[in-house]
């Protein structure tokens, strides 16, 4: 059915992420499912629309990289740091409800997340004062992010509050005993500049976020433990904003989320998923972001390995991330954006079928 769609805009994504949930909604008998992605999709939908007047007064506006494709030149002075009208809701929430249940995962979760978006907001401070889409360098921005990850799992697995199981199903999963610790980096850090280098075109990271929410609370949900249910309800807000957000970012964009965005909507998935021992689905569900990422890798290993070997470095890509490739092949950015979504899509409806048949 996704296949006959002509046009997979912004409206039949966010039309099949509300069937979606009113469909598990009423599965699950629950409305406050929905409930809760509809209030943070209108309040998403608010505070990026007036914070574009913000941004605008403030002039925060985006720099594009000139060895980027040439046709992004065009997005210069688009306004950037959507991100912070983005996750500042989520963190609100997040408090309200960590105040409320006296709750140490939840405690955790907000810190962690909090710290990912301070280093985003620097890293796009430094990018829009140097008048270049440079901000925080690659080492200095790697190391935050690995002190705020290790600080996280240490305190998690001391306090038994993640499982050293990595669950595939009810009845199979691999005991990774002290590896977990490794594992667990990977998975924070890795999701959270996956999602960063993913955020390359109009609405992709926004639009596969809001896809990946939508899954993984519904997996947590099909978990059937009462005491990760309020995890489920963070992802179905997430997805909420995530889609208001996509509103004013989908092509043409007119705003853009920035590292405050895309670096704390990966942590939010990582931490979550880590909590909630999601790590195998949420591996299946953000299979574009990861995609993306090992492009990045693949094509950075090959170029150093034959330039040693050839004193002449060769690309297997036109261009990395994976979606600028195709961009240089000829694809509009707008088809691009529409087949990835659909893709997302797929792997979601993958990850729910081998949660139920495994």
């Amino acid at each position: 059915m996704i296949g006959k769609i002509k046009k997979f805009n912004f409206k039949s994504l966010l039309i099949l992420n509300t069937f979606t949930l009113i469909v598990t909604s009423y599965f699950f008998k629950n409305f406050f499912l929905i409930g809760v992605f509809t209030l943070f999709f209108f309040i998403s939908l608010l505070t990026t629309r007036n914070g574009l007047v913000i941004i605008r007064k403030l002039n925060i506006l985006q720099n594009i990289r000139t060895e980027g494709p040439t046709s992004h030149y065009k997005k210069n002075d688009t306004p950037t740091m959507g991100g912070v009208f983005m996750i500042i809701p989520f963190l609100i929430f997040l408090l309200i409800i960590t105040i409320n249940l006296s709750s140490l995962k939840l405690f955790l979760l907000l810190l962690t997340i909090f710290s990912f978006f301070i280093i985003g907001v620097l890293d796009d401070y430094l990018s829009i004062k140097n008048r270049e889409n440079r901000g925080l360098k690659t080492k200095e921005k790697f190391f935050l992010q690995s002190i705020i990850s290790i600080i996280f799992i240490l305190l998690v697995y001391e306090k038994n509050l993640i499982n050293p199981l990595i669950t595939v199903s009810d009845s199979w999963g691999i005991n990774m005993n002290f590896f977990i610790l490794p594992i667990s980096f990977l998975v924070l850090v890795g999701m959270s500049n996956s999602v960063n280098l993913t955020d390359g075109l109009d609405g992709l990271a926004a639009g596969c976020s809001g896809i990946i929410f939508c899954g993984l609370g519904t997996e947590i949900l099909m978990k059937e433990q009462q005491e990760l249910f309020i995890f489920s309800i963070l992802c179905y807000s997430m997805s909420g904003i995530c889609l208001g957000f996509l509103k004013y970012n989908c092509y043409p964009a007119k705003i853009f989320m920035g590292d405050t965005g895309s670096l704390s909507i990966g942590a939010i998935l990582g931490s979550i998923a880590l909590l909630t021992d999601s790590v195998f689905t949420l591996s299946i569900f953000s299979g574009i972001f990861i995609v993306e990422s090992l492009s990045v890798i693949i094509q950075v290993c090959f170029f150093k390995i034959t330039k040693r070997l050839f004193h002449n470095g060769k690309r297997i890509f036109l261009m990395a991330p994976l979606h600028h490739h195709f961009e240089l092949k000829g694809v509009k950015e707008d088809k691009i954006v529409e087949t990835f979504w659909k893709i997302n899509i797929l792997l979601v409806i993958l990850g729910i079928v081998l949660k139920i048949n495994l």
